[in-house]
């Protein structure tokens, strides 16, 4: 298994006000950070602590060490890291996990996928290193664990990519994001059913209310129990999904990008909108429909640049 490098964990105030303590008789120094009640540093771990939650970040190499001899015994007085199965036991039970990419970014598709695991998947994926793909920076690495999660014994998957020319039809009509958002979830979920119809629960992020989702499920979806919660990602099926997702996402903006001869990048950056414009130039504007997802501020503003 990969070495721990980074960790997470929620504190009491009175948690926190111990720990500064601990930090500083054990030598380390202290910075100021933002949002940050404070940060200290030692060589291979630095310790963040910040104000909402409050909530300790510890990473670096010497991240397993620190949880273990000081932060899980002088503050929280309990032994967390390693013990996952005793205090989450339900990440270790058969489920599916969904999540998306793509729905925040001007160029490209939305594309949503769903992970099915069972116990040994889990673990095997949490071997792997499969976390949240906003905490991978590297597109290379995400394609080397989207094709390492599709090898693990006991995981079935489904991808759904709806490319900008099918995603602003069903924009305009279903209204807004969280319904079409919805409708994807509950299409990679009862897809999913058809090959593992014995899963009993489907995990994912909450984008609305949860009763959305439900309605969008089909006859065969209705009988699963349905988690929508924050911070999904945590769970390994959902982090396994959001890697996938992420891989399609990135796969489809290099393939337009080579054909129209002008990089497509990710997010709505301003060299989103130069890119946006050099196309519509050698395009015309209707390739905005074809490329772009039409409902964003963004493609008004092209458009009224273009027409001036």
């Amino acid at each position: 298994m990969p070495a721990l490098t980074s960790h997470t964990q929620t504190l009491t105030a009175a948690q926190a006000e111990k720990l500064r303590t601990l930090l500083s008789e054990r030598g380390f120094d202290f910075m100021t950070k933002p949002y940050c009640l404070y940060a200290a540093t030692k060589p291979k771990v630095n310790v963040l602590v910040y104000e909402k939650g409050p909530k300790v970040l510890v990473q670096g190499k010497g991240t397993e060490d620190f949880v273990t001899n000081l932060l899980e015994p002088e503050i929280l007085g309990e032994a967390k890291l390693g013990y996952e199965e005793v205090h989450q036991p339900e990440m270790f039970q058969p489920h599916i996990g969904v999540d998306e990419s793509g729905k925040g970014d001007f160029f490209g598709p939305l594309v949503i996928a769903g992970v099915y695991v069972d116990g040994d998947a889990v673990r095997r994926l949490r071997d792997l290193g499969a976390v949240d793909s906003k905490r991978i920076g590297s597109d290379e690495r995400i394609a080397k664990l989207a094709a390492e999660i599709r090898q693990v014994r006991g995981v079935a998957w489904e991808v759904i990519s709806i490319h900008p020319e099918r995603y602003n039809q069903l924009y305009d009509k279903f209204g807004n994001l969280n319904r079409l958002l919805a409708w994807g979830h509950a299409r990679v979920i009862e897809n999913l059913l058809e090959r593992v119809p014995d899963c009993p629960r489907a995990i994912s992020d909450q984008f609305a209310n949860p009763a959305v989702l439900q309605r969008a499920l089909q006859e065969r979806g209705r009988g699963i129990e349905l988690v929508q919660r924050t911070k999904a990602e945590s769970d390994p099926a959902v982090a396994a999904a959001s890697i996938l997702a992420r891989e399609a996402f990135v796969g489809w903006l290099k393939a337009q990008s080579v054909r129209y001869g002008v990089e497509c990048p990710k997010g709505v950056s301003e060299a989103v909108k130069q890119s946006a414009r050099k196309l519509v130039e050698e395009n015309g504007v209707e390739i905005l429909q074809v490329l772009c997802k039409a409902h964003f501020r963004t493609s008004d503003e092209i458009k009224n640049s273009h027409s001036d």
